[in-house]
């Protein structure tokens, strides 16, 4: 029986491995980011020659405007598809390819910003307000919120790759991976709340802070519930060395 489940125990290798392929893929998160930061500094020169402010200049209702904003989302649809494709590859397992979405994902977004001011000096203040994302509608707020997510979510995928490359994945329940979903739900309605009213004068007033902290605690709290849980149990080889050697 225990040489039945040991064919199915997930996916290890040495920690050095590990680590090596994901300094590789922070190697590729960096340079993405890069690319991510150029096309925005020519949507900021088309769009925004006086300077990118808020509230937002409404988009016209020009044929080009409209097929620029389109083209922005389907470019937007292909950067989550490439993130996507570059976990798939790097990972062995589905939660290592889980963990290298989010690594990937943060790198990306954290060096976007660190790009972003290296080539226009923006933004002034981590305070600064930034258009995060189009679909299926207008995401914004402070720069600081979307790094905050970037930082925790790097973090957690590193502890999740180190757990699954010594054969201890972090195993969620039902009821967390709901936790997650409904965390990552409420994170997304504080964005999309102030999103949909970047073009009014009181568009500051919009995010509320409260809202995030509260799903962005519930998500913290939630991992850290589903890691103290994985470090009381013992894998199915381990539990087989322990009977090898007892026997």
């Amino acid at each position: 029986m225990c040489a039945k489940e040991i064919l199915t125990e997930p996916f290890s290798e040495p920690l050095k491995t590990t680590l090596k392929r994901l300094c590789i893929a922070i190697v590729f998160s960096i340079a993405f980011g890069y690319i991510e930061a150029a096309v925005v500094v020519y949507l900021r020169e088309i769009f925004h020659p006086d300077g990118f402010t808020f509230p937002m200049a409404v988009f016209g209702n020009t044929a080009m405007s409209v097929r620029i904003l389109l083209t922005e989302m389907g470019r937007e649809t292909a950067t989550i598809v490439l993130i996507f494709t570059g976990a798939w590859l790097f990972g062995r397992n589905r939660q290592q390819r889980f963990a290298y979405f989010f690594a990937i994902f943060a790198i990306w977004d954290i060096f976007y910003y660190v790009w972003l001011k290296v080539l226009l000096d923006w933004p002034a203040s981590i305070m600064d307000w930034d258009i995060l994302f189009l679909i299926p509608v207008i995401w914004a707020s402070p720069v600081l919120y979307p790094v905050l997510i970037s930082v925790t979510v790097f973090l957690f995928a590193v502890i999740i790759l180190c757990h699954s490359a010594s054969a201890r994945p972090i195993q969620p329940t039902f009821s967390s991976w709901l936790a997650f979903l409904l965390s990552a739900l409420i994170v997304m309605e504080s964005f999309c709340i102030a999103g949909v009213r970047v073009t009014e004068p009181d568009y500051a007033s919009s995010f509320h802070e409260g809202l995030f902290t509260v799903g962005y605690l519930l998500g913290v709290a939630t991992f850290l519930v589903c890691l103290s849980k994985s470090g009381s149990r013992r894998t199915t080889s381990q539990v087989c060395n322990a009977d090898t050697t007892a026997f």
